[in-house]
């Protein structure tokens, strides 16, 4: 959610900010902005809409050497200009991504000393900023000044007017890093921005400040001691976050779930034996309970973790919503083991669930994407996703990555728990194999899911139903085709339709239903065809076993079969079918595909 770039250095600050700005695109924004400095004086160009409309006002500016820009998702006040960051207040302007809780109390007090422009808490902590060093006549001084006045989470990247060659920066919760090379200083929201110049960076923790210039990057601690960090290296390449061919970001990363997968048993099982499981996590034996949190996607993931690990490996499992954690009640278990799932490892509700279970004593385990990052860094364990660089707003292949590390998870507990011996739970390895052979036949089929997507693009609502596992597939399922098709589409246990849900199905209303669990295949079939009955057009999604054993009549109008994997593997090729169903819709629709409408990538603000 929002996005930071700064540079000082030898080249042109402008086309190193519009270059920045574009790669930041995938965390979402609505408006876009830089400033930088002109003939000694802070020049701010800002526009709504996409950055090509920034680029295009500002392709004709003269020589910068230094400046800011931000990309804005609104959430004080409407996406216009005058909201856009930078924002400029006396002598400061900054941009800031997160949010100033306190916004509302401190405007008040400031009104008599600043006339302000825009609805936004940014301009407010400019105003905070610009005031306290008014006071404190030193730049790092009035930094932390005003750091014990804002309340609230904010990464932060200031220029004064009197020092018109640095770039302040300054971080509490958001992320921002830092950069430097033989060229000059960078700070960006995240590596992804600056991948095209250096792959070498510094994480600045929380309440530390940075003071970057044309040949010199300056760390400060709380009590402005100059602290020299370990320098990060991004392992992967600016082709991370280029398209190499394809049309989105998303059929891109689809395609790279088979490199995903490959990655994760290079890392975790090499042998594919569970021998190289225990190794590595042999601290999840003495967990009886597991409580699981995440958002959106990172929540669908749990589901399917809460249903392998209680159904085979009998521990008992809680999936809760990071939103609903930090605001519940709870009550702590011994060796109870809290896992908290997000891509970027900086979602705000997460973090904040995270911090909650800690002050309550419980240990804490990671599955994160993004190296470094918060949650990474304040878990006691962490297990990371090895799913490369994610782009596309809607995740594909991450969210597989989370549901594979919460199986093998599942395998390795089941195990601890005397549920598979040592030679099951080997085979149960080796057929991510066969996993791997099966997802590269299914993106080998895209053509037969183009052809059904044309059958669902007119449609207004659609409905996925299916039981226990299942039915996690299809609230991910659901989820991607209306993020980024926007066609009204919900999921429900197949067994509640006739609660209520069933007085919605008329006339050739889709209803896909999901079926790769044997044991309750009966009662969704049972389920289908009462949503038949009254009209509905089914497809069907379910594997070669289950359609010899238990189906006897077409009550289906489109059949997907997909191969027969085990228990804890079967519902990760489902998932990449539904991936490509929901993106073909999308591109039948003409829809922004990577970068849906009101939506960010990183969640940092609750």
């Amino acid at each position: 959610m929002c996005g930071i770039i700064g540079y000082t250095g030898k080249h042109s600050a402008r086309d190193i900010l519009i270059s920045g700005l574009y790669s930041l695109e995938y965390r979402g924004y609505d408006s876009s902005g830089i400033a930088i400095a002109l003939n000694n004086e802070i020049k701010i160009i800002k526009a709504v809409g996409k950055v090509d409309r920034l680029s295009e006002k500002t392709k004709n500016i003269t020589f910068s050497n230094i400046g800011i820009g931000h990309t804005r998702w609104a959430t004080h006040g409407a996406p216009t200009e005058v909201n856009a960051h930078p924002h400029r207040i006396g002598k400061t302007t900054i941009v800031h991504n997160g949010i100033i809780e306190n916004y509302i109390e401190l405007k008040k007090n400031l009104e008599k000393f600043y006339s302000f422009k825009s609805d936004t808490d940014t301009e407010v902590a400019c105003a905070v900023i610009d005031r306290c060093y008014n006071e404190e006549k030193d730049h790092l001084k009035a930094l932390k000044k005003a750091k014990n006045i804002l309340k609230g989470s904010y990464a932060l990247a200031i220029i004064f007017d009197d020092d018109i060659n640095s770039i302040y920066a300054i971080r509490k919760d958001s992320p921002l890093i830092i950069a430097k090379d033989n060229d000059g200083s960078y700070l960006a929201s995240d590596i992804a921005a600056l991948l095209k110049y250096t792959n070498k960076y510094y994480l600045l923790e929380k309440d530390e400040f940075a003071k970057l210039s044309n040949d010199n990057l300056i760390i400060y601690d709380n009590a402005f001691n100059i602290i020299h960090k370990k320098q990060m290296i991004y392992k992967g390449t600016s082709n991370d976050v280029m398209l190499n061919g394809f049309k989105h970001f998303m059929i891109k990363e689809i395609h790279d779930e088979i490199k995903m997968y490959k990655d994760i048993i290079h890392e975790y099982i090499p042998n594919y034996k569970i021998t190289d499981l225990i190794k590595k996590w042999n601290y999840l034996k003495k967990y009886q309970k597991i409580t699981i949190i995440g958002c959106g996607s990172a929540y669908h993931a749990g589901m399917i973790g809460k249903n392998l690990l209680e159904e085979y490996a009998n521990t008992e499992t809680e999936v809760i919503m990071a939103s609903e954690y930090r605001y519940k009640k709870i009550y702590p278990k011994e060796n109870e083991l809290v896992i908290l799932i997000s891509q970027s490892g900086e979602t705000a509700d997460t973090l904040e669930a995270l911090r909650k279970a800690k002050e309550n004593h419980l240990d804490t385990l990671g599955i994160i994407n993004v190296h470094s990052s918060s949650i990474a860094r304040e878990s006691d364990k962490v297990i990371y996703c090895l799913a490369g660089c994610e782009i596309a707003v809607a995740t594909t292949k991450a969210y597989i990555a989370q549901a594979l590390i919460l199986s093998l998870i599942a395998i390795t507990k089941a195990y601890f728990e005397k549920e598979i011996n040592e030679i099951d739970a080997n085979n149960y390895l080796k057929e991510l194999k066969k996993l791997i052979n099966q997802t590269q036949i299914i993106l080998n089929q895209k053509e037969s899911y183009k052809k059904l997507a044309k059958k669902i693009f007119n449609n207004r609502e659609m409905f996925f139903i299916g039981r226990n596992i299942d039915y996690a597939l299809c609230m991910e399922a659901s989820l991607k085709m209306k993020e980024i098709s926007y066609i009204h589409s919900e999921a429900y246990p197949a067994g509640e339709l006739k609660h209520g849900t069933i007085s919605l199905i008329e006339n050739n209303t889709i209803v896909v239903g999901i079926i790769t669990d044997k044991k309750i295949a009966s009662k969704t079939i049972s389920n289908l065809k009462e949503t038949k009955a009254r009209g509905a057009y089914i497809i069907l999604l379910t594997n070669k076993e289950i359609l010899k054993g238990n189906i006897t009549d077409k009550f289906y109008n489109q059949l997907i079969i997909i191969d027969n994997l085990n228990i804890y593997l079967q519902s990760l090729t489902a998932i990449t079918i539904f991936q490509l169903l929901s993106y073909y819709v999308a591109l039948l629709k003409g829809e922004n595909i990577d970068k849906p409408k009101n939506l960010a990538k990183s969640v940092t603000v609750e």
